[in-house]
């Protein structure tokens, strides 16, 4: 691990015992000595703490909000303009071919945009916007950890320290004074829980974990859960369900595409790839993300490859995501398949160790969001 960047946070991992592997770079935490099974069920029954301080947190200042928005604006088709202040919306990074190359969560929080990236991105993100950005400043974030707390218990785990916390709604972002310290808060995640992501300054981010650990609901989370929490939500995971070869409309994020940035919109287009995207929005893509069940207890992951029917030698898609679902009681799965496979009920075939057997698409989240609306 020594080669690898450490988090504010490591030396804590270590001594909550958590198995350690790299990851974008980091050392992160697999598990902790709970257990990837009983990491994910206390998520969803109670409070999952993560520490995600591996992601980007960027800074975007120009001379004001409207300005830096509409810069912004040229390189996601995302509607940042309206985005009102103390508010967050999803986005993405797209090219000119109309492929995903990072997505991200951004923030209005008055005088400048708070942005969240992925941290096998991070730098290369940071360069772009650097590069396309004209008139605005683009600042990294380095001295501030990123957690993020998750589960129906959150609320109250969280308004303990600053009551200010049980107001927000599901995609606020506020200022709190947590543990004494000033964190940038937002009601969101990546589970499909309630909860927050916090980010608090380096030297305050132990004692501000061990005060949110110490109590009963909470328990620390490795990855492994918040993949399989990921997946379980339907939530798209950077380099595996989407990357630069993947269309927003081919990966079922037409939702995130705002109407005043389509076709017809105040300011359609204008992005990276529009004409690509706004094509498929208008006519349909010829792939598109789906979920996916397999039938029997075996689950089938990333790169296996999926066929219409027991003998067919033509692939019609991949699967991206595979895990077994703890919450679902059985293995789940999201991938690409060619458009008229698409409909739920549809069975379709991976091969597996030399065998086809079948999945069943189906609609995606496998289980129901829990947000704070």
């Amino acid at each position: 691990m020594s080669d690898l960047l450490h988090t504010p946070l490591f030396d804590l991992h270590a001594k909550l015992g958590a198995k350690m592997v790299p990851y974008a770079g980091y050392a992160m935490p697999l598990q902790y000595p709970l257990g990837v099974m009983k990491e994910h069920t206390h998520t969803r029954e109670k409070v999952g703490l993560f520490d995600v301080s591996h992601m980007g947190q960027v800074l975007l200042e120009g001379t004001d909000f409207e300005a830096t928005a509409l810069a912004l604006e040229t390189l996601v088709p995302v509607d940042v303009l309206g985005l009102a202040e103390g508010r967050q919306r999803y986005g993405f990074f797209t090219n000119d071919a109309g492929g995903i190359m990072d997505d991200l969560m951004l923030a209005n929080r008055g005088d400048h945009i708070f942005v969240v990236v992925n941290a096998a991105c991070k730098a290369a993100d940071i360069a772009h916007m650097t590069a396309n950005l004209d008139g605005v400043s683009v600042t990294e974030v380095t001295d501030r950890a990123l957690l993020a707390l998750q589960g129906p218990a959150a609320e109250a785990v969280l308004a303990a320290f600053d009551p200010r916390a049980a107001e927000m709604r599901f995609m606020d972002v506020a200022t709190l004074t947590l543990n004494g310290a000033e964190c940038w808060v937002s009601r969101s995640g990546y589970t499909g829980e309630d909860g927050y992501e916090i980010s608090v300054p380096a030297a305050q981010a132990e004692e501000l974990t061990r005060s949110l650990l110490a109590h009963d609901d909470v328990e620390a989370i490795g990855l492994a859960a918040r993949n399989s929490l990921r997946l379980e939500a339907g939530l798209c995971l950077y380099g595996n369900d989407i990357d630069v070869e993947t269309t927003p409309t081919e990966a079922a994020l037409n939702w995130a595409i705002q109407k005043v940035r389509r076709t017809g919109g105040a300011r359609a287009g204008g992005f990276p790839g529009a004409d690509i995207i706004l094509g498929e929005l208008a006519n349909g893509a010829v792939r598109k993300r789906v979920g996916l069940l397999p039938d029997g207890p075996a689950p089938m992951r990333e790169g296996v490859v999926l066929y219409s029917d027991a003998e067919s030698d033509a692939p019609i898609g991949t699967i991206a995501s595979g895990s077994f679902g703890p919450t679902v009681g059985g293995p789940i799965a999201m991938g690409m398949v060619a458009a008229e496979f698409t409909t739920n009920g549809t069975i379709v075939f991976g091969a597996l160790r030399g065998k086809r057997l079948p999945l069943t698409v189906t609609a995606l989240p496998f289980v129901p969001a829990n947000f704070k609306r």
